[in-house]
C-alpha cells in the first residue's frame, strides 16, 4: 500500500514542482488523505522526492549547463550562468538552515498553505500587469537572454526564492515572480527559475537526509526511491510543457487556479 501512496505522491511532485502552484503545498495537502506510516519518514519524503524533479531539469537543460565542452566561449558563458544560480541560491540556503525547524512545526499544515496559495496568485497578477505594462512601453526592453543577467538581478530572483519557505507560496513561483519584476521574459524566468532549483533542491534532499541520518528500513529505501523515479518522469514531461506553454500564454491561469484551490482548502479545514 505504501509504494502505491509512494507512486502518486511522486506524480503530485512531479506535475507541481515546476509550475506555479507549489509542490509542497499540494503534498501537505495530499498528506490529509494520503500517509505513509511513519510521520518522520513522511515529512522527509515529501522534500527528498524533490530530488527526482530536479534531475528533470537537469536532463532537460543538460546542453545549456554542461561546461565542459569543445566550445570555450560557450563553456565560459554557461560558467557566468552558474556563477550567478550559485548567487541566487545564496540567501535560500543561509536563511533556510536556520529556520527549517520553526517553518516544520508552524507553517507545514493545510491552512497555511491555502493563504500562501491565495497570496502567491496575488503577486503573480501584480508581476503579469507589471510585465505588460513594460512590453507596451518602447524601448523598455526585456531581458530574455541569460547573458543579460547581472550578479544584481540573480541576486534579488535569490531573495524571491526566500519566499518559498512558506509552503504553498511555490519555489517556481517565488523565483518566476521575483524575475519577472525584474523585467525577464516569461521563458528566461522560467529557465532560471528551474537552474536555480538545481543547488536548492538538491541542498535541501541533502540536508534532510542527513537530518534524518539514513537510517531507514530496506523497504522505506525502495519506498523513497520509486517516488523519486516516478517525480522525475512526471517533472520531465512537465518541464517540456511548461516550457513551451510559456512562449505563448500568461502564468494568470496558474493564479486563478492557487485562489481557487487555496479558498476550497480553507473552507474544509476551518
Amino acid at each position: 500500500m505504501e509504494a502505491i501512496t509512494a507512486v502518486i505522491l511522486g506524480i503530485i511532485e512531479g506535475l507541481t514542482e515546476f509550475l506555479p502552484v507549489s509542490s509542497t503545498g499540494h503534498l501537505i495537502i495530499a498528506g490529509r488523505f494520503l500517509t505513509l506510516s511513519d510521520p518522520a519518514f513522511e515529512n522527509m519524503f515529501n522534500i527528498v522526492i524533490q530530488f527526482g524533479a530536479i534531475l528533470a531539469v537537469v536532463f532537460y537543460f543538460w546542453n545549456d549547463i554542461f561546461p565542459f565542452t569543445r566550445d570555450k566561449e560557450k563553456n565560459k558563458r554557461i560558467w557566468k550562468l552558474w556563477g550567478l544560480i550559485v548567487i541566487a541560491f545564496l540567501p535560500a540556503a543561509a536563511i533556510g538552515v536556520f529556520i527549517d525547524d520553526w517553518m516544520e512545526a508552524h507553517l507545514f499544515n493545510p491552512v497555511s498553505v491555502a493563504i500562501a496559495l491565495i497570496t502567491g496568485a496575488v503577486l503573480i497578477f501584480i508581476a503579469e500587469a507589471k510585465s505588460s505594462r513594460r512590453q507596451g512601453q518602447p524601448g523598455a526592453g526585456l531581458v530574455a537572454e541569460p547573458d543579460q543577467i547581472s550578479v544584481k538581478l540573480a541576486l534579488i530572483v535569490g531573495l524571491f526564492q526566500c519566499l518559498a519557505m512558506w509552503p504553498g507560496m511555490s519555489r517556481s513561483a517565488s523565483t518566476i515572480i521575483g524575475a519577472v519584476f525584474c523585467g525577464f521574459a516569461r521563458p528566461l524566468a522560467a529557465e532560471f527559475s528551474f537552474l536555480l532549483g538545481i543547488p536548492t533542491i538538491m541542498g535541501a534532499s541533502f540536508f534532510k537526509l542527513l537530518k534524518a541520518g539514513f537510517e531507514f528500513s530496506a523497504y522505506q529505501w525502495v519506498v523513497l526511491t520509486l517516488g523519486t523515479v516516478v517525480s522525475f518522469i512526471t517533472a520531465l514531461v512537465v518541464v517540456k510543457f511548461f516550457m513551451g506553454y510559456l512562449k505563448k500564454y500568461s502564468l494568470r491561469p496558474f493564479a486563478i487556479y492557487r485562489i481557487i484551490l487555496g479558498i476550497a482548502v480553507l473552507i474544509f479545514c476551518l
